[in-house]
């Protein structure tokens, strides 16, 4: 396979079994099954949808990912490279490479912090070279690409609207200049009238950047205008995975055929 050929992303076999503890010595009864043997690709510069019900492991799969959980068994590789392996010193090139845009753009935000500080503190890391003007000049050009202005950057995130706050969000995300961005539910916590402005954000971002979304949703009718591929999830497991037009044409397995007609008609 070339390098053109190698998927950004691929998940072979990814199992994230949670245990269930009981009895006065909380010893471990049972597993919960988040995930349960799921493998898929990801193609560089395009947007997988990942889509299912409340509960079936799509947050799951994406935190396993970024390595904010442990996974059991399975395998993860960045363009060929396997990093569930990884010492958390090895790893840490590869939180630049890979970014997420949480739900709640609230308690994904320290009250305590202004937007510099925030955005600041993954440049500080990251791009230690910088100087305190190069920071600010940077998260003021950060701020611009969402739709946002440079004086805002010294407001608290309280002082922001629901969409707003995604948007500083987005800006934390790409400060470290990632090429993946896994997008957990970001504009379920929206108003509907605000949603499409951050989904629109999103694909712009994309035509400009090139970068490669792996997008969780439960919204169906969202994931087909954005996505160029869609998997389906049901209780830990992927029962289908196709081309977005063809999953929305002609619906294989049961469970998506029930997802879809869910959608609301308009």
């Amino acid at each position: 396979m070339s390098s053109s050929q190698v998927p950004i992303l691929e998940v072979q076999n990814l199992k994230v079994y949670f245990p269930i503890r009981s009895g006065l010595f909380r010893r471990t009864s049972g597993w919960i099954r988040a995930v349960d043997d799921v493998s898929f690709r990801l193609r560089k510069g395009t947007t997988t949808g990942l889509v299912g019900e409340s509960g079936s492991g799509k947050t799951t799969i994406g935190r396993a990912i970024l390595r904010l959980i442990p996974i059991t068994s399975g395998k993860i590789f960045y363009e060929g490279k396997e990093i569930v392996s990884l010492s958390s010193k090895e790893f840490r090139p590869y939180r630049k490479k890979i970014q997420m845009v949480f739900q709640d753009p609230y308690n994904s935000l320290n009250p305590r912090l202004t937007i510099e500080q925030t955005i600041g503190e993954a440049l500080e890391i990251h791009f230690p070279q910088l100087n305190r003007r190069q920071r600010r000049d940077r998260i003021a050009e950060l701020l611009n690409k969402v739709g946002l202005k440079a004086e805002h950057m010294d407001r608290y995130p309280h002082e922001f609207s629901g969409g707003q706050r995604q948007r500083i969000g987005i800006a934390r995300a790409l400060a470290v200049e990632p090429d993946l961005l896994v997008c957990d539910e970001p504009v379920s916590a929206l108003d509907v009238s605000v949603q499409a402005q951050i989904v629109n954000l999103l694909m712009d971002l994309q035509a400009e950047l090139g970068l490669t979304y792996l997008f969780i949703s439960h919204d169906l009718a969202l994931v087909e205008h954005i996505s160029d591929m869609v998997l389906v999830l049901q209780s830990g497991k992927l029962v289908e995975a196709a081309p977005a037009e063809e999953i929305y044409r002609n619906p294989r397995h049961p469970y998506t055929q029930k997802l879809l007609e869910a959608v609301p008609k308009l």
